[in-house]
């Protein structure tokens, strides 16, 4: 019997980049990335991307929030097409 554990944090970096098109920042580890002023992060134990809005000097405006289901870039695609309706 053979286990196999998926963790869609280690997909996080390289799904951000293929769908946004640009090298994201990584922050805090791997589980959140900065992406222009827009951070997303990983939360609830990978099962919400939250999209937060950076404003100097130290303020975040949270966005919205995506449900990650089993696919990173479905999520992360929601997540692009919510930020071009702002």
């Amino acid at each position: 019997m053979t286990k196999r554990f998926v963790d869609p944090a280690a997909e996080f970096v390289p799904a951000v980049e293929r769908v946004f098109g640009v090298p994201p920042r990584v922050l805090d580890g791997s589980r959140a990335v900065l992406v222009g002023d827009v951070k997303l992060s990983l939360e609830a134990g990978e099962r919400e991307l939250w999209l937060v809005r950076r404003l100097p000097p130290a303020l975040e405006d949270w966005i919205d929030m995506v449900e990650v289901n089993d696919d990173i870039e479905a999520a992360l695609r929601a997540a692009k097409e919510r930020l071009a309706d702002e």
